[in-house]
């Protein structure tokens, strides 16, 4: 019997690093972006209630699809069971920062 994929998604959001899991990952057909589907949270164990993991359950209740810019992608791994979904505080003078933006001016005529 096979068994369904578990990704676990770690990418940049406001400041924090977000870690999920999910079963359905892809490219967007809008140009820039994955898409995150089937959240996962918490199935293996319903008897224990991390408070950390509920605000992130909460954060995406209701959300059926997530698209989530490939610039805050930091690493996206196919792993054998879910873990804890968890949003990580950057501490004092954090290492981690966004990949750089590229802005493209529009070309003007001179007058």
């Amino acid at each position: 019997m096979a068994t369904i994929p578990i990704y676990r998604v770690i990418f940049h959001n406001q400041n924090q690093v977000y870690e999920v899991y999910a079963r359905e990952i892809y490219q967007s057909e809008m140009y820039g972006f994955i898409e995150v589907e089937e959240f996962v949270f918490g199935e293996r164990s319903q008897m224990l209630v991390d408070p950390a993991e509920e605000k992130l359950k909460n954060e995406f209740a209701g959300v059926k699809r997530s698209y989530i810019p490939l610039h805050a992608v930091i690493r996206i791994d196919e792993v054998e069971k879910e873990g804890v979904g968890k949003v990580i505080e950057p501490k004092g003078d954090s290492k981690i920062a966004n990949f750089p933006i590229i802005a493209h001016r529009p070309i003007r005529d001179s007058d």
